[in-house]
């Protein structure tokens, strides 16, 4: 199950679901300045806004500085060649757009504004998006067909002074050319020397082509094939002045006539296309770029068969190298919008390939290269190019972007400190909730055993199916077989039991007397009598599940979907016991906003911690912030602000201090201090400009459980934060929680920090 993947009416009908439920469509418009009052309307609008109007019209570069078009891009299409779905039209291809959009937001910060045009003729096209220039900082086009796409650029970067980028061609290109370069290298052969045979000639083959040219490769080394054979000067069909140029003076008609030789195959076209025979005819050490989707033009495990010194890329994200446009496009726009560049130039896609195939090779920080579970995490055959979830992508492709558009002179506001650049790219990668990413990989490295408690609920199944679709973990429900079967089947969920995943039946497992005899060895002498003993095993899925990790038949446990929190913590400590170190459980949860990661604690479970506790679960909190691989920096919350007044919190705190400082000295930690200290470096330099806090706290500590779990509950509704949690910190197994309003994919993201935890355990 690791490796499949949705498909048919199971596909349809998640995806159905995805875009309608809780509200349609995948984006939405929120302000930016407030609007609370009579004041802010005024600045606002009328009579405030003629201020910013004029300066713009006094000197049009105002408009970066006034308005959010430097860090608007426009994603627009005609909808006459979408995905694999052909000439849908403009309104059917509005989902593809909104999103594209949502991955510019996600991955660089872009905001997007989806256009889709009721037009096919060339000039009407062009005149339409032309006329968008003053609302946007850039232009991506999108699912146009070829050849009238290579048409709609040229006249549109002709007329425009922003950057125009056809990403089906370029993009493609990009993520190809920097696959190719290292492809190449590991082969020990010169660009100069190679021979490329393509699979299809639309739009992105000829692009790739064209990079590659101006990369270095040779145009009568470029062999070029379609759906009606071999590209050949004089070839009356299917030809136009792009195509024209890769034409070879030849009397070969076939893909099986010109493949001899070849030390790249780019397949842009359909599958099972490159026989097995053929790949035999390739040069020594061929690299085999399949890129059809879903289907290669030869599957990785054929090719690989056939010849085993072959490299492979594929379109497809199970298999290694993917070549996905994600890989480049939201970087590439980062850095020409960054520096106001007013176009995207040969020189910039250069830079763009270069940083690609350069990241390949670095050494991946420690989580990061856990992004591919169980395949190569080095640069090498199955590691050309990096996944593209990789957080540095951001990092090494916009400064190389931009600073390409500066010596290329087409950078209308160049950057002046790259040091503050570098420092800002870093603090919108922990900002982009991309923070459960190292999580998951790391789940993924051994997909450990996580127990689902609540096993027949809707949440958990449909959390299950993803678990095991994403190989995150093996999860085991415990449930009623013949419920779970029939709400998986309402549902339109695929996965079964006993097939896909294991279950315990609490009426009827083979272990009942194992598990019963197990749990009064742990419980006998706190009041639980044989008989209760015999019964709670029989209804309680969170002792099941205790027991099922403690015997070894499982390696992690998420709980505490129905019933009191309370309860189910009593039963943990008694069964599960605490780590070493640990004198109790504590509760922290993790809010993921536009701000970034925010952890909190205790927000569960201790009533009126002292300052011990208070200090235990600050470090225990810090080595749980570590292993979603972001350093520590915590606040101890309180109603004094750095002894600003008298009371019993506020010295509670300064004894935690005391504690943390004498047995953490490393760790980056301050207080008593107020709520916005903690989070505004400005405020809390004001009052205590020494602190030994530098930045912003991502750890926020408080005296007491009602703070906060009123914080937490606050924050998460008024800020729309996702909520991962409550993590439990402090049991001697990896045991975790979560409450009555968790969604499934907070039963994902739980079962995910589980494995993990079960992983470093």
């Amino acid at each position: 199950m690791a490796n499949e993947r949705l498909t048919g009416p199971e596909l349809d009908e998640a995806a159905l679901y995805y875009h309608r439920s809780p509200r349609p469509g995948k984006l939405e418009i929120r302000a930016t300045k407030p609007l609370g009052n009579q004041r802010d309307l005024a600045l606002a609008y009328s009579p405030g806004v003629a201020a910013p109007c004029l300066a713009i019209r006094d000197d049009p570069a105002n408009a970066a500085l006034y308005t959010g078009r430097g860090n608007l891009v426009a994603v627009v299409t005609n909808g006459t060649a979408v995905l694999g779905l052909g000439a849908i039209g403009p309104l059917a291809a509005k989902p593809v757009m909104e999103g594209k959009a949502v991955l510019f937001k996600k991955f660089a910060g872009i905001d997007v504004f989806d256009i889709e045009v009721d037009e096919t003729a060339i000039e009407r096209v062009v005149d339409v998006v032309a006329a968008l220039e003053p609302t946007f900082g850039g232009i991506n086009l999108e699912d146009f067909k070829a050849p009238e796409c290579f048409e709609i650029e040229t006249r549109l970067r002709e007329r425009m002074k922003i950057p125009v980028f056809h990403d089906d061609q370029h993009g493609t290109a990009i993520i190809v050319a920097a696959a190719i370069v290292n492809g190449m290298e590991l082969a020990g052969k010169k660009l100069e020397d190679i021979k490329i045979v393509t699979s299809g000639a639309g739009a992105a083959a000829i692009a790739c082509l064209n990079l590659m040219v101006s990369l270095g490769v040779k145009r009568e080394n470029i062999w070029v094939t379609d759906i009606d054979g071999v590209v050949y000067k004089g070839r009356p069909t299917l030809m136009d002045r792009w195509k024209e140029v890769y034409a070879q003076e030849t009397d070969k008609r076939a893909l099986v006539e010109v493949i001899g030789g070849a030390d790249v195959f780019l397949g842009l076209s359909v599958g099972g296309i490159l026989k097995p025979e053929m790949l035999l005819q390739m040069a020594e050490k061929p690299l085999v770029m399949a890129l059809a989707n879903p289907n290669p033009e030869i599957s990785p495990e054929l090719a690989i068969a056939t010849r085993p010194d072959a490299m492979i890329c594929t379109g497809r994200s199970d298999y290694p190298n993917q070549v996905n446009n994600v890989l480049c496009f939201p970087y590439i726009f980062r850095g020409a919008l960054d520096v106001g560049a007013t176009q995207i130039n040969e020189e910039m896609k250069q830079a763009a390939v270069k940083a690609i195939a350069a990241l390949a090779k670095e050494e991946p920080p420690e989580r990061a290269s856990q992004t591919y579970a169980g395949e190569a995490d080095s640069f090498g055959p199955n590691y050309l190019i990096p996944p593209p979830l990789d957080q540095r992508l951001i990092l090494r492709i916009a400064p190389a972007v931009a600073r390409a558009a500066m010596e290329s002179g087409v950078a209308m506001a160049p950057i002046t400190d790259f040091d503050a650049y570098q420092d800002r790219l870093n603090r919108f990668v922990f900002r982009s909730g991309l923070t459960m990413k190292p999580v998951i990989a790391a789940a993924k490295k051994e997909a450990k055993r996580v127990v689902l408690a609540d096993g027949e609920d809707e949440r958990v199944l449909r959390a299950a199916q993803v678990i095991l679709e994403d190989g995150i973990a093996k999860p085991i429900l415990i449930g009623r077989p013949a419920v779970v079967e029939t709400r998986l089947k309402r549902f339109g969920l695929k996965i079964r039991p006993g097939r896909d995943f294991e279950i315990i039946n609490p009426e009827d497992d083979p272990r009942y007397r194992d598990y019963v005899d197990l749990y009064l060895d742990k419980v006998a002498r706190k009041g639980v009598t044989p008989d209760a003993a015999r019964t709670i095993v029989r209804t309680n899925a969170t002792v099941i599940g205790a027991l099922s990790v403690v015997r070894g038949d499982a390696d992690a446990l998420i709980t505490g979907l129905e019933g009191r929190f309370i309860r189910h913590i009593e039963h943990l400590r008694g069964i599960i016991g605490f780590a070493p170190g640990a004198t109790d459980y504590f509760a922290l949860s993790l809010l993921i906003s536009n701000r970034g990661p925010l952890f909190l604690t205790d927000t569960y479970v201790t009533p009126d911690p002292n300052p011990e506790e208070l200090a235990q679960m600050t470090m225990m909190a810090a080595a749980e912030i570590r292993r979603f691989g972001i350093t520590p920096r915590a606040a101890l919350l309180s109603a004094s602000n750095f002894g600003s007044r008298e009371g019993v919190s506020g010295a509670k705190m300064r004894d935690a201090l005391a504690i943390l400082r004498e047995k953490v000295p490393d760790l980056e930690v301050d207080g008593e201090m107020h709520g916005d200290a903690a989070l505004s470096l400005l405020d809390r330099s004001r009052v205590m400009p020494k602190s030994t806090l530098k930045g912003e706290a991502n750890l926020l500590v408080f005296p007491d459980l009602d703070a906060a779990n009123i914080t937490l509950s606050v924050l998460k509704i008024s800020t729309d934060a996702l909520h991962v949690g409550p993590i439990l910190i402090g049991p001697a197994k990896a045991v975790h929680m979560i409450t009555p309003s968790v969604t499934s994919r907070g039963v994902v993201n739980m079962t995910a920090i589980a494995a993990m935890t079960a992983v470093d355990k």
